[in-house]
Order: structure tokens, then C-alpha cells, then sequence
């Protein structure tokens, strides 16, 4: 009988599965970080240099300046706050509604449910587009323009894409728990609070980290809706960095948009176990 050693090499067909495999990911990388990288290079670079043709791929002069430069042109933390306000806002009210909704999808019955359930999914093909001018109106009919009080309204109605997620995960936990629970007399809201929500923490990471990504990102609402003061990083970013004759001064809106990316990248890095985890686990029952 043989006994196969722990610190035996694997099969040689293995091997090349596993070069592969690490091959692909490596590309892939790169192909998605080759954006990101590129808008650093051009934050580096002169304008002469970024208008040049054939294309210079590296800045000849490191133009460190350019970061400082678009943080002093703006006031750039006034904007980041206005951003880092709403979005936190935005995504801790839709993540608790969101779950609020899943939970009953997922665990109470009622007429319609499924009917209504593919109603809420079905709202997800909607372009924001469609309904962007019916929400103005509303929105200055109700004096709430030039104000933070959309984002709060859009936080406390939920969102489908995160309701889904939260009734996939809730689906599958076992009915045992609220069974338990309502033998000693806890009711629906209780049983959300104290049983199912907090065992629900990898999805509540990764709904938090989309909500605030999305918000973080918009720049249509904040437009619309909001005055140069109270506006988003992401707006004064775009329309802040022009020539007196309006046009762009893309070194300038290059290092300003690395500096608006890191917060994201930051927050990803610090929620990435529980955003894999909530995006892998909402699908299985």
C-alpha cells in the first residue's frame, strides 16, 4: 500500500491547469487596472504631452504638482464631504430598507407575493433616464431641491437590485430560527432585528459598499438637483477644471479623478472579504 508524501509535487497536468489558470487572472488585471493606471499617467503628464500624437505613454517630467494643483483650484474636501454625506446616508437607509423588504419577501406569505416580487425585479430594466424629469417635479413641488432630502426619500424606499439580494440570502436560512423565536412570543419585527439581521452581515457589507459606490459615483442627480455650494465631488470634478473659454484641462480633471477614486478603493479594500462573501452567498439556498 502506497502512501502519497503531503510534499509530493502535483501532477504535471495540474501544473499547467494551475499556470493557466494564474496566466488568465494575471491578464484580466490587468486589463481591468490598465484604466485606473493610465488615468495616473495622465494626472503625471503636461498637457502638450496628453495632446500629443503618436501617443507618449510615459510623462517625460513627473508633474507632481498637478495633484496639488486640483486639490488647491476647488475646494476639494468641502465637495468630498457633500459626497461622503449623502452617499452614507444614501446607503445605510437603503441597506436597512432593502433588508426590511427581502425579509418579508422571504420569510412571510401573503397574496401576490411572487406577482409582486417579479414587479419589483422587472423595475430594474427601467432606464434612470425615464424617470429622472417625473422626479424633479416631484421633488420641487415638495420644496426639496437644493437640498439633502432626495437622497434620504430614495434611502427609505429601497432599491430592487439590493432587495433581491437580501431575499436570496434570508431564503435560506432555516425556518427554525423564527419558529423558535415565535414560540416565545417575538414578533416579525423583533425576529428581523435581533435574529435574522444580524446573521445577515455579509450581505449588509456588500449592499452598503454598492449603495455608497453608486451614490459616490452619480453625477446626474447631484447635477440636477443640487446648487454649486452643496454639490458632489464627482460634479465639481467635471465642470470645475475649464479654461475661461470652457475647455477641459484634462491634467488637472486626470489627478483630480485619481483623488476622487481612492476613498472607493479604500473602502473596498476594507470590506472586501464581507462583499464577496454577501455577493457569493445571497445566491445559494
Amino acid at each position: 500500500m502506497s502512501v502519497t508524501s503531503p510534499f509530493a509535487k502535483p501532477p504535471v497536468r495540474l501544473r499547467v491547469n494551475r499556470l493557466i489558470l494564474y496566466t488568465v487572472l494575471v491578464a484580466l488585471t490587468g486589463l481591468f487596472l490598465g484604466p485606473f493606471g493610465w488615468l495616473v499617467l495622465a494626472g503625471l503628464k503636461t498637457p502638450a504631452e496628453l495632446a500629443a500624437s503618436p501617443v507618449h505613454w510615459l510623462p517625460q517630467h513627473i508633474q507632481w504638482h498637478n495633484f496639488t494643483d486640483a486639490y488647491r483650484l476647488i475646494d476639494f474636501l468641502g465637495y468630498a464631504r457633500n459626497s461622503l454625506i449623502i452617499a452614507t446616508i444614501y446607503a445605510t437607509l437603503v441597506t436597512l430598507s432593502s433588508a426590511w423588504v427581502g425579509f418579508g419577501f422571504a420569510r412571510l406569505s401573503a397574496p401576490g407575493k411572487k406577482t409582486l416580487f417579479g414587479i419589483l425585479l422587472g423595475s430594474m430594466m427601467l432606464p434612470q433616464m425615464i424617470t429622472l424629469l417625473p422626479t424633479y417635479l416631484i421633488f420641487a413641488k415638495l420644496g426639496m431641491v437644493d437640498t439633502y432630502w432626495p437622497w434620504v426619500l430614495w434611502g427609505l424606499a429601497a432599491t430592487p437590485y439590493l432587495v433581491f439580494l437580501f431575499r436570496q440570502f434570508f431564503a435560506g436560512l432555516p425556518r427554525e430560527l423564527e419558529e423558535a423565536a415565535i414560540v416565545d412570543g417575538c414578533g416579525w419585527a423583533t425576529i428581523f432585528w435581533r435574529i435574522f439581521l444580524p446573521q445577515s452581515w455579509p450581505v449588509l457589507s456588500a449592499s452598503f459598499v454598492i449603495a455608497f459606490t453608486w451614490t459616490w459615483g452619480d453625477y446626474i442627480a447631484p447635477q440636477l438637483l443640487l446648487s454649486t455650494d452643496r454639490t458632489t465631488l464627482a460634479v465639481a470634478v467635471m465642470s470645475t477644471y475649464v479654461t475661461s473659454a470652457g475647455t477641459p484641462v484634462a491634467d488637472l480633471q486626470a489627478a483630480a479623478s485619481v483623488m476622487y477614486v481612492v476613498p472607493i478603493l479604500l473602502i473596498f479594500l476594507v470590506a472586501q472579504r464581507g462583499f464577496v462573501a454577501g455577493m457569493s452567498t445571497s445566491g445559494l439556498k
